[in-house]
């Protein structure tokens, strides 16, 4: 018969939910690494297109929210097909679409 250890010597139980916690604060980091990562290429993006509209950093920041939003394309992918766009590669159709309405909204504001 074996007897289970008592005291300092007794392996740790895991609370109740901890796995959940740990998996939601490994999937929160994982968000926060892609957003870091996406963020020069969106920066990037809003550049062109303060130089390209005219507009402000704030208003170039809602044309990409807005175009992602409309199109239901991520924005950091927005901002990457942007980026290609001025180095002559053509914004797929959906994206062109979602960034002129994008665009229309935003100087109407």
């Amino acid at each position: 018969m074996h007897i289970a250890p008592s005291g300092p010597e007794a392996p740790a139980q895991p609370e109740p939910g901890l796995n959940a916690e740990v998996a939601a604060l490994r999937s929160e980091i994982e968000g926060l690494r892609t957003a870091l990562s996406s963020r020069p290429v969106i920066d990037i993006a809003r550049g062109i297109l303060i130089a390209s509209t005219p507009c402000t950093s704030s208003q170039a920041w809602q044309t990409l929210v807005s175009a992602s939003q409309e199109s239901n394309i991520k924005l950091r992918d927005i901002a990457h097909q942007l980026v290609e766009s001025f180095h002559g590669i053509p914004l797929p159709p959906a994206t062109r679409r979602a960034l002129q309405t994008a665009i229309r909204h935003t100087r109407a504001r």
